[in-house]
């Protein structure tokens, strides 16, 4: 869509309404969606409501539909569960509440409705829809509307955002909430160092190593009570003083029957006498702040309401789901239908096919935590050995990608050499072998535990070269940041020097900046943006009841601009500085009076992020003694530099999970370069497909050459010259009230939904 298509839609949204309500389970995320909604809406020239107390305040009508004006949604966007309220609505799912929720959005006059809630609100609203014009037609023969006023309300347009924490619902990598609820239980379980829904439960035991899991799709075969005895008695006697057991909501064994937490507690203490405490987290899982991923997710309010302005009679009723980074159109009814063949393989015991109905990533998580939880450590047979080291700056999720690493790679036969100390302990011999149990507990351990440096290899190649000979590496296996990516890129151009080189070498991306070239996402960016988030949220926080304030804050990223961006859409920032995105003094005088105009009416707080490298010359210093000098008078200013608090704390769900998987796949891809090149003794890898990052790109992991990366390398800057996340700067001016141009946005494509779309899915 090009931006002369969006500036027809500025006008198509003109005289149009458009109704939100959220229903259901309370998802934290859903007040960022109704905001992205009431927003977007606004911008492009509707007329927007918001329905309170989901269904059962349109059935109500009243005050429950109420005129949404922009600053009706300032200040949720940090805030959990839905301001606008959800309730579960008995009338609604009976005609004459269905003909009553009519009469009351045709009052409105309300043809666009977007429903945020799970599978149940979204097979209702369709229900709804499809019964518009029989609705309309009753309720000109009952006399309560006009036949004109039925005619120029002859269709009904739904567009479905599915909040959910469960992250069931088929078609979308992710649900609104679902994150969110992962960060609720990581917390948990970080803290007694158990859980529910069967996503959760799934991605919660791969991001904390619990040694068993119950799940309904995968119930544990006859004899489990004993092989799971086996297995904790095992890890005491090799000392681990803690084991954690996590069982989602449904677990049964392979007859169907129910297995409960209370029934295995007392299990293990029968059997062998261990202290054993059951903790059932219930809604403390809807409850809290929304992460920053669940925020992010506002892009799809905003592709709910393009939808909504494009769609036509024909056009069915759909879901915006996400695929990747990206949203995309899904037929609602399609998602649904595919979400119940779910229970129905459950129903009747076809265990494998259940598991493929939910998808490639719920697939390939429960592979990688059985690959994980199951495998032991195998004799030293297989003649190769791998180094494996961390570089650049410390991220967090490094932690978890070492462990997983080092646990295959044994599982392999393979001999594992930790490296401290980044390449300047590659080069001085700081090299050590690394057992199974010496990564116990690494997973959701914050920081570098093998030690980081920023230290290049080009300056100390001899060294290197002579470790790599006396210690027999055979491949190399580097976690890190742009310093990573362009020292294995150092050692691939010097394999013409020496042939001690010739090995396989991956990268797994790891910087909060997230710009390593080759991957959408780099380990440790999302914990980096939780915490930027989080630091903000109280920033703006201590200045509640005072006096009206703009707070200027600077994040860290080097040149590269994600970190600001997403957080400022996470924070809902009234503007973000980068690099990318030059600036000018007209450009900030711009945006101060801009600031002024909105402080003058109903805003308490502004917040202006700044990426520190985003100009030489516009410091924060001067972007604060600005905004203090042009705002005298109407608001006062502090400022704030987050500092290396970015790169501190527990990883996030998503970095634990990542890397862990990233570990996975590195080790997969190493072990068969090993095979590959093994010959006459040796191993010898000299082309170009022997030294890759690997990367994440939509939700394909690739390894592609360091070589194929230069030339869309910026290594002045150190980023790559084209990043998708800049196609979220305008969701960001938008949502902030500037008048921007859509021009880069892509609106996302309609999907189908069918058993064959899920088996090819490939998910991560």
């Amino acid at each position: 869509m090009s931006s002369m298509d969006l500036e027809k839609l500025k006008m198509t949204g003109a005289g149009r309404a458009i109704a939100v309500l959220t229903s259901g389970g309370d998802a934290q995320g859903m007040n960022a969606a109704v905001r992205a909604v009431t927003r977007m809406g606004i911008y492009v020239g509707a007329k927007v409501y918001l329905i309170h107390e989901g269904y059962q305040g349109l059935v109500d009508g009243g005050d429950n539909i109420k005129l949404a004006h922009w600053h009706s949604v300032t200040n949720i966007i940090q805030l959990g569960g839905t301001v606008i309220g959800s309730a579960r609505c008995k009338t609604f799912t009976t005609r004459e509440g269905r003909l009553a929720a009519a009469f009351n959005l045709v009052k409105k006059g309300v043809t666009n409705l977007c429903v945020c809630g799970g599978d149940g609100s979204l097979t209702g609203a369709n229900i709804f829809r499809s019964e518009w014009s029989g609705l309309l037609a009753e309720l000109v023969q009952k006399g309560r509307i006009t036949d004109t006023l039925a005619k120029q309300h002859d269709h009904l347009n739904i567009v479905g955002l599915v909040g959910s924490i469960d992250n069931d619902f088929c078609g979308t990598d992710m649900t609104i909430g679902a994150d969110s609820a992962l960060h609720r239980i990581m917390e948990i379980i970080d803290a007694i160092m158990t859980t529910a829904q069967r996503y959760l439960a799934l991605v919660s035991a791969l991001a904390s190593g619990a040694d068993w899991l119950f799940i309904p799709e995968t119930p544990p075969q006859e004899g489990w009570e004993d092989l799971m005895c086996s297995r904790l008695e095992g890890s005491r006697v090799k000392g681990s003083r803690l084991n954690i057991i996590i069982v989602a909501e449904g677990a049964i064994d392979i007859n169907g029957k129910p297995i409960s937490s209370n029934y295995i507690k007392d299990l293990v203490v029968k059997r062998l006498g261990y202290d054993t405490r059951v903790t059932v987290l219930g809604h403390v899982q809807r409850g809290g702040t929304p992460s920053a991923f669940d925020r992010i997710l506002v892009s799809l309010g905003v592709e709910a309401v393009i939808a909504l302005l494009e769609a036509s009679p024909e056009t069915p009723a759909c879901v915006i789901g996400l695929s990747g980074n990206h949203p995309v159109r899904l037929p609602l009814m399609e998602c649904v239908e595919m979400t119940k063949l779910v229970q129905t393989a459950m129903n009747e015991k076809k265990f494998d096919e259940a598991v493929k109905l939910r998808g490639g990533s719920f697939e390939n998580n429960l592979n990688i935590y059985k690959l994980l939880a199951y495998q032991k450590p195998a004799p030293s047979e297989s003649n190769f050995s791998l180094a494996i080291l961390n570089v650049g700056a410390p991220a967090a999720g490094m932690n978890a990608a070492v462990r997983s690493a080092v646990r295959l790679a044994l599982a392999h036969g393979h001999k594992v050499y930790a490296v401290n100390d980044g390449f300047q302990g590659l080069a001085n011999g700081e090299i050590s072998a690394i057992n199974w149990h010496d990564v116990a507990g690494w997973t959701g351990q914050g920081g570098s535990l093998l030690g980081t440096k920023r230290t290049l290899p080009d300056k100390q190649m001899e060294k290197v070269v002579e470790n790599i000979t006396k210690f027999s590496i055979s491949a190399l296996l580097v976690i890190g940041g742009f310093e990573g990516y362009e020292g294995v890129l150092q050692l691939f151009e010097a394999r013409c020097h020496y042939d001690e080189l010739c090995i396989p070498m991956c990268v797994i991306p790891a910087t909060i900046s997230n710009n390593v070239p080759g991957t959408d996402f780099s380990l440790g960016a999302d914990t980096a943006v939780n915490a930027a988030m989080e630091s903000c949220d109280k920033i703006k926080q201590s200045a509640s009841g005072t006096k009206r304030r703009v707070f200027v804050v600077e994040t860290m990223g080097g040149f590269c601009g994600y970190l600001a961006t997403s957080t400022g859409i996470a924070v809902g920032a009234d503007a973000a500085y980068i690099f990318e995105d030059p600036i000018n003094i007209h450009d900030l005088t711009t945006n101060v009076e801009h600031l002024a105009e909105k402080m003058k009416k109903d805003i308490q707080r502004g917040l202006v992020l700044r990426n520190e490298k985003c100009h030489e010359n516009y410091t924060t210093d001067f972007i604060y003694n600005l905004y203090s000098s042009e705002g005298k008078g109407i608001f006062d200013c502090r400022v704030n530099v987050l500092g290396h608090l970015q790169q501190g704390g527990v990883p996030s769900p998503f970095d634990r999970n990542f890397g862990t998987k990233l570990g996975v796949k590195a080790v997969q891809w190493i072990s068969e370069k090993l095979t590959e090149t093994f010959r006459q003794g040796r191993v010898f890898a000299n082309s170009s497909d022997t030294a890759c990052v690997l990367g994440l790109n939509r939700k394909v992991t690739s390894f592609t050459p360091v070589t194929e990366l230069k030339d869309v390398t910026d290594f002045e800057h150190r980023m790559p010259k084209v990043q998708w996340w800049f196609n979220l700067r305008p969701m960001l001016k938008m949502l902030a009230k500037y008048q921007t141009s859509f021009c880069e946005y892509v609106p996302g494509e309609i999907e189908h939904v069918t058993k064959r779309s899920i088996s090819i899915d490939c998910g991560f």
